[in-house]
C-alpha cells in the first residue's frame, strides 16, 4: 500500500476517535454514492455533520484543511444532498473538516505527536 495512503488512513482513525471524544456520535465511514465519498457522517447535539478529513506530513503545501477547495466543497454537499434524500434527513447540518497534521512520518520527527484540529462550521455550500 503507497504511503500517502497509510497516512490518510491513520489520520482517519485519529479524526474519528477525537470527534468521538468530543460527543460526536458516527453514522458512517467513507460513505460512498457514485464518484461521491465523505469521510465521515456524523450526529452531534442533533446536528447532522458531513466531515472531511485531511491528512499531511507537513505544512509545505499548506495546512491540511485548505486542501479542502470550492471543488471539494460543491461535491461535499452533492453528497450531503443525496445523504439526506435517501434517509429522509430534514434537519440541521454542518460541514466540519478535520485537519491532521501528522510530522512524525517524516524522517526528522519521529517522536512529534500528531495534531488533530477539527474545524466546526468549516463552509457552507454556495
Amino acid at each position: 500500500m503507497a504511503k500517502h495512503i497509510k497516512t490518510g488512513q491513520k489520520g482517519e482513525a485519529l479524526a474519528e476517535k477525537k470527534l468521538q471524544g468530543l460527543g460526536y456520535r458516527i453514522l458512517e465511514r467513507n460513505w460512498r454514492f457514485k464518484h461521491l465519498e465523505v469521510d465521515l457522517i456524523a450526529v452531534e447535539s442533533d446536528v447532522l455533520v458531513f466531515v472531511e478529513i485531511k491528512t499531511r506530513n507537513d505544512l509545505r503545501y499548506g495546512s491540511p484543511d485548505e486542501a479542502v477547495d470550492w471543488k471539494k466543497e460543491r461535491k461535499l454537499a452533492r453528497a450531503a444532498e443525496i445523504y439526506m434524500d435517501k434517509t429522509r434527513y430534514d434537519g440541521e447540518v454542518r460541514f466540519d473538516i478535520v485537519s491532521v497534521l501528522w510530522p512524525q512520518d517524516m524522517p526528522t520527527h519521529f517522536d512529534a505527536p500528531p495534531t488533530v484540529e477539527v474545524i466546526k462550521d468549516a463552509f457552507w455550500p454556495k
